[in-house]
């Protein structure tokens, strides 16, 4: 490449980074932000229908870094928050009494305004004179405090798990697999065993590795290349159906026998939830888990710390 045809790509560059950010004002502490009036907002000439201090807010956003997406509500449920007279530094917040329900708004922080706040609070990621992004949409005010968020939040998880069960479905008919739906988790039995059954109660040593639909592996206990945390290959042990592990791991080793072996897929409810786990497991995430039943006893092992052995833990 020439030297001319550098400085053209610089020229360029700066180009479309000025262009992006026409229309942008700036906070007190410098936070960019650029306010897209929505459609029932575009000819409300009073004041007074911005949101107001003390109101409780309900939004969709996308936070980005460069081209990686930090976190969304988009496949999950909306954010919640107070609009607040005294907002956070350096936040979105600092903008949200500007706004309608309805508006959307884009807003960028910058690396170095946070970092002479709290510096040994930056994600390890972020470099210094970079910026992240973020797109929210205000879709509605939330009445009656935090018993109002309670319930909302409740009702957006129904959608949510009603997505997460025909992702689950659609994924076992793309497949072809052959399972039974028990308590909410999906089971493939691929041999059911000829020891002992692994029913409530049973201290049961299972060998498993745990993936999402996409294929991305969080943890497994018999190959180190699919642990998102390293620990030693040994077989999990928990109690069927009581302990030990996440509810949709206790339900579905209680169908197998010693020497069994199958396939559960274990949705959201069943197994980390909202919070999700990890870098892989994201909240309302379903998983799936190749297990094999290696050992079925009526009591426990002397000595054995469970706390370490949570599948994707």
């Amino acid at each position: 490449m020439t030297q001319k045809t550098s400085l053209l790509a610089i020229i360029i560059a700066m180009f479309a980074i000025s262009c992006e950010m026409v229309g942008f004002e700036k906070t007190k502490s410098g936070l960019s932000y650029k306010i897209f009036p929505g459609a029932n907002s575009k000819d409300a000439a009073k004041k007074s229908d911005t949101l107001k201090p003390g109101t409780i807010v309900k939004f969709n956003y996308k936070l980005t870094y460069n081209d990686s997406v930090l976190g969304s509500s988009y496949e999950t449920i909306p954010g919640y928050d107070m609009v607040d007279s005294n907002p956070r530094f350096h936040d979105f917040s600092e903008v949200l009494t500007k706004l309608r329900v309805g508006d959307s708004l884009v807003t960028y922080q910058y690396y170095d305004t946070l970092a002479k706040q709290n510096p040994a609070q930056m994600p390890p990621f972020l470099k210094k004179g970079s910026k992240i992004k973020m797109t929210i949409k205000i879709l509605d005010t939330i009445a009656n405090g935090m018993a109002g968020v309670q319930e909302d939040v409740m009702k957006e998880e129904e959608g949510v798990f009603k997505r997460e069960l025909s992702r689950i479905e659609k994924y076992i008919a793309v497949k072809k697999l052959n399972v039974k739906k028990i308590n909410n988790v999906y089971i493939e039995v691929i041999s059911e065993g000829n020891g002992l059954a692994a029913d409530s109660g049973k201290y049961v040593g299972v060998n498993y590795s745990g993936y999402t639909l996409e294929g991305k592996y969080f943890d497994s206990n018999t190959d180190t290349t699919k642990q998102e945390q390293k620990h030693p290959l040994e077989p999990f042990y928990c109690w069927s159906k009581q302990s030990g592990a996440i509810p949709g791991m206790l339900e579905g080793i209680s169908h197998f026998k010693e020497g069994g072996k199958g396939r559960l897929i274990i949705p959201s409810s069943m197994a980390y939830g909202r919070q999700g786990g990890g870098a892989v497991i994201k909240p309302y995430e379903p998983l799936i888990f190749d297990i094999e039943i290696v050992k079925v006893k009526d009591s426990t092992m002397p000595g054995m710390d469970m706390s370490q052995f949570q599948p994707g833990n």
